[in-house]
C-alpha cells in the first residue's frame, strides 16, 4: 500500500500496489503491518457496508468525540463517492481544514480517517456502495456531526444534494 499524507493532520489517501497478471490482478487492501509502519495503530473491529440507491444522496458528515471516538478506513467498491472530511480537534494544527476526494470502484483509492475527524459522502452513481472499516464499536446516541451545508466549511457537491437525512440537515452550524 502507498500511504500520501493530506491536508488533514493524521489523514492519508492509500493506494493500492497490485500485483498484475494475465488474470487479473492482486492487491492489499489492509495490512495492520503497513499501517503501523506509517505509524498508524489501527486495529479493525467493524466492517460496514452502505450501499445508496440513487447519486447525489449525501451522508454525513459524521465523528465521534471521546470516549467513543474511532479511527476509519473507507473505500468504495462499486460507483463513485464525493468524499469529504472535516477536522474537528481543537487542537490539531488542521482544525476545521476540509479535504474531498473522489473514491470510486476505478482508482480503488481509500482513506484512512483520524479519530475525532468528520466524515460524509455524496453518492456520484446509482448504486454506489461504500465500505467502512473502524477501529471501535458503533455507540448509538453520542453521534456529533457537521451540517452538510455549512458555509463556514462551504463543500462544493458535485450533483445537487438530496435524500439528507433529517439528523444531517439539522446538525448545529459552526461559530
Amino acid at each position: 500500500m502507498i500511504f500520501t499524507p493530506i491536508p488533514i493532520a493524521g489523514a492519508y489517501l492509500v493506494d493500492l500496489e497490485p500485483r498484475v497478471d494475465a488474470r487479473g490482478s492482486f492487491a492489499r487492501a489492509f495490512c495492520q503491518r503497513e499501517f503501523e509502519a506509517q505509524g498508524i495503530t489501527f486495529h479493525v473491529a467493524q466492517c460496514n457496508l452502505a450501499r445508496t440507491h440513487q447519486a447525489g444522496v449525501v451522508r454525513g458528515l459524521h465523528y465521534q468525540e471521546h470516549p467513543h471516538e474511532e479511527q476509519k478506513l473507507v473505500r468504495c467498491v462499486a460507483g463513485a463517492v464525493h468524499d469529504v472530511l472535516v477536522d474537528m480537534r481543537p487542537a490539531s494544527p488542521s482544525y476545521r481544514a476540509v479535504y474531498c476526494a473522489r473514491l470510486d470502484a476505478a482508482n480503488r483509492q481509500a482513506l484512512f480517517i483520524p479519530a475525532g475527524v468528520a466524515h460524509g459522502y455524496q453518492a456520484l452513481e446509482d448504486g454506489t456502495e461504500f465500505l467502512y472499516m473502524t477501529d471501535a464499536f458503533y455507540v448509538p446516541g453520542v453521534e456529533k456531526g457537521v451540517r452538510y451545508s455549512d458555509p463556514a466549511i462551504a463543500v462544493a457537491w458535485p450533483l445537487p444534494p438530496r435524500d439528507v437525512a433529517e439528523r444531517d440537515q439539522q446538525w448545529p452550524l459552526l461559530a
